[in-house]
């Protein structure tokens, strides 16, 4: 499971890097505390490794893994979901421009209006204090948070673009396409490179990725394990 580069394996590069006030540790194992997030890494798939992750599992919930393949069998826990996800990369600028709409910072005030679009809309997992990985921006209307896009995990050297959702009631607007160039470029002055992960099925979105200057780096397993 070892790799040279932090995207192999950005769970782990997050949660033992940057990240690593988020995490909860149960010997070789990792994850993000529940109200932050449901990803997880092992540092191997070692039996230890294996047991460790399988008792963070029965104490905190249900885990998800992003790695190269999925994981061998883990006494105490059952496999609920696995997919095949393409992570992308924008290593230079999009020249589409900036947002043609107007669009603010989001602050913690925001944080319930931020879970409830997450919860309508399911951009991927999204819970009470996600919206503290990092930083987010979204458009209002007459108040109400509409759409929204932000940053995730955040390995060394780059951060990755997530929480990105609009309101069924406003989509066709750009919305999601002007908040992820703002991210991207946000995270790029920071003289970090955006990347992202879409499920390989969603050609719809990664048509949007590819437009928006996202090239695809490689494919990875997406797991969610619950308690058996």
């Amino acid at each position: 499971m070892s790799s040279d580069h932090p995207l192999d394996r950005p769970v782990w590069s997050a949660l033992t890097g940057r990240q690593s006030d988020f995490a909860l540790k149960q010997g070789a194992a990792l994850r993000f505390a529940p109200d932050y997030g449901l990803f997880a890494a092992m540092r191997d798939d070692a039996p230890a490794s294996l047991a460790d992750l399988s008792a963070l599992v029965a104490t905190h919930g249900d885990v998800a893994l992003v790695e190269a393949e999925g994981p061998p069998p883990i006494p105490g826990v059952a496999v609920r979901t696995s997919a095949i996800c393409w992570q992308m990369v924008a290593d230079e600028p999009n020249q589409i421009g900036v947002a043609a709409f107007a669009f603010e910072d989001l602050t913690e005030a925001d944080a319930p209006q931020m879970l409830a679009l997450a919860t309508l809309t399911a951009p991927g997992p999204f819970f009470a204090r996600t919206h503290q990985l990092g930083r987010f921006v979204g458009v209002k209307d007459g108040g109400r948070l509409v759409a929204m896009a932000g940053e995730r995990m955040r390995p060394p050297g780059h951060t990755e673009v997530s929480g990105v959702c609009t309101h069924p009631d406003h989509r066709g607007r750009g919305y999601a396409a002007g908040l992820m160039l703002e991210v991207a470029a946000r995270i790029r002055s920071r003289g970090e490179i955006p990347f992202l992960h879409s499920y390989a099925h969603n050609t719809g979105a990664i048509a949007l990725y590819q437009a928006l200057g996202f090239d695809f780096r490689r494919e990875l397993v997406m797991t969610t394990l619950t308690h058996r």
